[in-house]
């Protein structure tokens, strides 16, 4: 695990930023396969000419700046971007707003002012459909070319594909959507989780001898609604279970909540904080007719996952600490 991972923001002082660094640039949603691709590049550029790399990432996503009234489905929020972005061996990341000047600012500005003025880099990765600046006009044909008049090098990371379908944020998140957690959890390079902290709920599962760890999630998570195996990390700890998403159709049909029973578990978990990792599907949301029915059900359900956890034991994403 990296420790000592440093953020740089807008706001932070020129004498605290590492002049020479070289940069992995991209929105970085999700830290998959494709990212990392970009991220190992600027690494091996880094220890070729002994300096820091570091990640230069966008917040909030552009995506919510441009279309600020369309839900967006983010694989990762901020937080969680930079713990998975820490354990990659990056020095840090340049965590730059993006709002009205910066979307306003033309592509050579950007090159210029941000990544040699103030960054003052000696190199630069990114993929192959990056872009930037306004109207997305800069590219990485665009830094290739202005590298030599710089004194910079460039790499260009093209796609990676698995079984020849490219690995891309939207991809995973439609995997997502129709429970194909193999399939997104093959192109993060680790399992898809949330964080949240724990919350009071009805206490139905208690009565039905499986008490819950409620947690909200984003309004906008697109996350399948149906029962995952899940391993679960409170701090070091980590604990497997059980989880439901959705709008429990037994009892109220109400907003999407997510319910994690862990196995063997004794003690209080109100107000923790927990990093839900999703490892398997196991089934969609039912209606149950009787409540028999339904523990009948959940104990099956709990089953198969400690089944599924049994196959992945060290099934949890790699994530560092941000300093």
């Amino acid at each position: 695990m990296s420790t000592g991972f440093t953020v740089i923001r807008d706001n932070t002082p020129a004498s605290a930023i590492p002049k020479g660094a070289v940069v992995a640039m991209g929105n970085f949603d999700g830290v998959h396969l494709g990212h990392r691709a970009v991220i190992g590049a600027a690494l091996a550029m880094g220890r070729a000419h002994g300096v820091p790399a570091l990640a230069v990432t966008f917040e909030p996503h552009p995506r919510s700046f441009f279309s600020p009234n369309t839900p967006q489905f983010r694989l990762t929020d901020e937080t969680n971007k930079l713990r998975l972005l820490a354990a990659t061996g990056l020095a840090g990341a340049v965590v730059m707003t993006f709002d009205k000047a910066r979307a306003g600012t033309s592509a050579q500005d950007f090159i210029h002012h941000d990544l040699i003025g103030r960054l003052g880099i000696s190199g630069i990765a990114v993929g192959y459909d990056f872009h930037f600046g306004k109207g997305r006009v800069g590219s990485p044909s665009l830094l290739v070319s202005e590298a030599p008049r710089l004194g910079i090098e460039v790499d260009v990371q093209a796609h990676v594909d698995i079984e020849e379908r490219p690995v891309s944020s939207s991809a995973i998140r439609m995997a997502l959507a129709e429970g194909e957690i193999a399939d997104a959890t093959t192109m993060l390079g680790g399992p898809w989780f949330v964080t949240g902290k724990v919350v009071h709920g009805e206490k139905r599962g208690r009565d039905l001898g499986y008490p819950t760890a409620n947690i909200r999630l984003d309004k906008h998570c697109g996350l399948k609604h149906g029962i995952y195996a899940v391993r679960v990390g409170k701090g070091s700890q980590r604990f497997d279970g059980v989880a439901s998403f959705g709008r429990r159709p037994t009892f109220d049909n109400g907003a999407p909540l997510l319910e994690v029973f862990l196995f063997d578990f004794k003690g209080d978990l109100y107000d923790a904080v927990l990093d839900v990792a999703f490892i398997g599907f196991i089934r969609e949301e039912l209606k149950f007719d009787t409540i028999e029915a339904l523990i009948r059900q959940m104990d099956e359900d709990s089953a198969k996952a400690r089944a599924l956890l049994a196959a992945a034991p060290d099934a949890f994403p790699q994530l560092g600490v941000i300093g």
